[in-house]
């Protein structure tokens, strides 16, 4: 399994749904082996879990992403190469674009098939090609389409998405969603001092967004919605929680919004304590204008809080409306708003929503069921 991030490099949901993956298959009794990329502390080699982790020293470093990417493959499939010759491997699992070129030619140096994961598009990400980088990006997706013996995507949304886009024939596509270890969920917490934490008082609401801070996120729309938001919940406070080259512009927002103090950005929050956060909110807004799946949705369906988000690709087949959570329309920031009041201002309606979704999660999306399903795509191409 090739993934460019993995725990504890913790980029987007990558890397938490390669571990779940990767644990779970070794669980069911497989052999399995994840190539990464180092990280500060972290060993260049350990087992987690049965799973055998290899992170590999990039050597060379540049300030553009695209070219940091096509360099760190080089000693990937460096570190790949090296391992094949006491290993002897069954199936090449890509995830995204990033680790396409080691990759390919591990496909053609070992002559195993290759599966891809493709989690989100370009196309997608960045709402059309825009740059160079952007085409090289797409066309370097395709490629990797191109050269796999199956794809795996997480929601029917981007199969519509790729085959369209890639033209790629509909028996090549799996749809696979991705899975939440609910389990993690369920340790005890003092909610009153993880909310004291982050200034909401014992009478106040928290109202939580979680994500990578950049465009397809939508957060904001969210901050957008804070004035409508407060008019009608005035002991309302929101929290945003993640990193991202758009911080600076959404802390201007903020501010600009007339209700700054009302708004409180985190950055990057360690596992444990972002569940810890999650679970003392009162609702989880996922305000995101592109989303192939979603899983954020899912970590806080398990958490036991009342998820908002936008009706979009993956999402709105994740959360059935007004049975498992609230779907508001994507950048539109007054539906936002009608949602959070909707889960703010009927407490016995958001408690039955969040215990038709925790039902769902355990019945759906966990972590054995879709490596079960993973493995028939392994036999598929083998």
């Amino acid at each position: 399994m090739l993934t460019w991030e993995f725990p504890p490099r913790i980029v987007g949901g990558i890397a938490r749904h390669c571990e779940g993956l990767a644990k779970a298959l070794a669980h069911l009794g497989h052999e399995v082996h994840v190539f990464t990329l180092d990280f500060p502390g972290a060993p260049d080699y350990e087992e987690m879990n049965g799973v055998k982790v290899y992170r590999t020293v990039t050597e060379l470093g540049h300030p553009n992403f695209l070219t940091w990417a096509l360099l760190f493959n080089h000693f990937l499939e460096k570190r790949l190469g090296s391992v094949s010759q006491q290993v002897k491997f069954d199936v090449v699992h890509v995830h995204d674009w990033l680790s396409a070129p080691a990759g390919v030619s591990f496909k053609y140096g070992v002559k195993k098939p290759l599966v891809l994961t493709v989690h989100s598009t370009e196309i997608g990400r960045a709402q059309g090609l825009h740059t160079p980088d952007s085409r090289a990006i797409d066309g370097m997706e395709w490629w990797a389409t191109y050269e796999a013996n199956k794809v795996i995507v997480t929601s029917g949304s981007m199969k519509g998405e790729i085959c369209g886009h890639f033209n790629l024939p509909d028996d090549k596509i799996r749809i696979i969603p991705n899975a939440i270890d609910s389990t993690n969920y369920h340790a005890s917490i003092d909610r009153e001092s993880i909310r004291r934490r982050y200034g909401i008082g014992s009478n106040e609401k928290l109202v939580l967004c979680v994500g990578r801070l950049v465009p397809q996120k939508g957060i904001e729309h969210l901050i957008h919605a804070v004035p409508n938001i407060v008019w009608r919940h005035p002991e309302a406070k929101i929290v945003i929680v993640g990193e991202g080259w758009l911080k600076g512009h959404l802390e201007y927002l903020a501010r600009s919004s007339g209700h700054g103090w009302k708004i409180r950005f985190t950055g990057f929050l360690p596992d444990s304590e972002m569940i810890a956060l999650m679970t003392s909110a009162d609702v989880l807004v996922v305000p995101s204008i592109y989303e192939p799946f979603g899983i954020v949705a899912l970590e806080g369906m398990a958490a036991g809080v009342p998820v908002v988000a936008s009706y979009i690709g993956g999402l709105a087949e994740v959360v059935e409306h007004d049975r498992t959570g609230i779907l508001v329309y994507s950048k539109n920031p007054e539906s936002i708003a009608w949602g959070v009041d909707r889960v703010l201002s009927d407490p016995g309606h958001s408690h039955w929503l969040t215990e038709n979704a925790r039902k769902m999660i355990q019945k759906t999306y966990s972590w054995e069921g879709i490596a079960k399903k993973t493995l028939e795509v392994y036999k598929e191409v083998k």
